[in-house]
């Protein structure tokens, strides 16, 4: 409380760019590099820095940020970003416990400072792919890819946990075998029905895994980096269908949610997946007038778009998961 009034409050350092580069030796396989931007947000018990002039429990945000390079160090083997995410948020709500507070001079300043009760760390990677010389994977080549492998991770000093992953801006198109027809006609329309067009998406996917305390990590390192992979993967292969014929899809609509329950259905691992498709119009060109036309469509010529766009997502969970 805040005199009459409730205060809650949170704080962090957000934007903190670290790459980590893992040199295994000829023998033990080629080198790793990760380039992550971090954001870390704690909630703590530091409502005097708010109230008052007292800033003795504030964990500060430089702080935060020199504890995602230290951490980075420290990780001496190959870690996914998952895996990362877990470590720093466990880091935080155990090494501030309730305990004397002390000042940057050695004097003992209370006898119980802040605690963290929460920290939610959020990675987005930027997409180094090892390159391909003569048939071969380089051994310390890479490019940058497109889409972006992304985590959010909320860790609470009781050991709760929840783990969500994803991907942005994932750029899907298939130049038929998609149509629209049968939406509602009223006033306002001007859209005819189509059993041909090309459509386009630029999928953002979120995904939660089913871990719901520190405890219920296994043992065995789970491989967060292939499953982002698979999930990829299944995506592709249910918007696009077989590669001689397709697949039809009569709307986003339905094609998204294929491609969500084809997620559920092949990874018992997840819980629940959001998808959020974006419709980008690829709009016929038709120029000119019925005694000069320029250009007269044939399913050929378009205009693309993405202002304005179409928005469709959804969320598809197993019973009793939310995401």
């Amino acid at each position: 409380m805040a005199g009459n009034f409730e205060l809650q409050g949170r704080h962090g350092k957000s934007r903190v760019r670290v790459s980590r580069v893992w040199r295994r030796p000829a023998a033990a396989g080629c080198h790793v590099i990760v380039e992550w931007s971090v954001a870390v947000s704690v909630v703590s018990d530091c409502l005097p820095s708010y109230t008052s002039s007292d800033n003795s429990a504030i964990v500060a945000t430089d702080s935060i940020k020199n504890t995602v390079y230290v951490k980075a160090k420290e990780c001496t083997e190959v870690v996914s970003m998952e895996e990362f995410a877990v470590i720093l948020g466990r880091h935080f709500t155990s090494l501030y416990p309730q305990g004397p507070r002390w000042d940057f001079y050695g004097s003992l300043r209370a006898a119980v400072f802040g605690q963290v009760s929460e920290a939610t760390v959020t990675i987005v990677e930027r997409p180094w792919e090892r390159v391909v010389v003569d048939g071969k994977p380089h051994s310390h080549g890479f490019k940058v890819g497109v889409e972006k492998h992304s985590t959010e991770v909320i860790v609470k000093k009781s050991g709760s946990l929840l783990i969500n992953s994803g991907i942005q801006g994932y750029s899907l198109l298939k130049t038929t075998q998609s149509g629209f027809e049968g939406f509602v006609t009223d006033r306002y329309r001007l859209l005819p029905d189509t059993r041909e067009r090309i459509v386009a998406t630029e999928v953002t996917a979120w995904w939660r895994y089913p871990f719901e305390h520190v405890s219920q990590l296994p043992s065995k390192p789970f491989c967060f980096t292939q499953r982002y992979q698979d999930v990829k993967e299944v995506l592709s292969e249910t918007f696009f269908g077989p590669p001689d014929v397709g697949v039809y899809s009569p709307s986003v609509q339905n094609t998204l949610y294929l491609m969500a329950k084809e997620v559920l259905t092949r990874f018992p691992d997840i819980s629940s997946i959001q998808l959020r498709m974006p419709n980008l119009h690829f709009l016929p060109v038709n120029l000119g007038s019925k005694e000069n036309p320029l250009v007269k469509f044939a399913d050929d010529v378009y205009l693309p778009t993405n202002e304005p766009h179409g928005t469709i997502e959804a969320t598809l969970s197993r019973p009793m998961s939310k995401l």
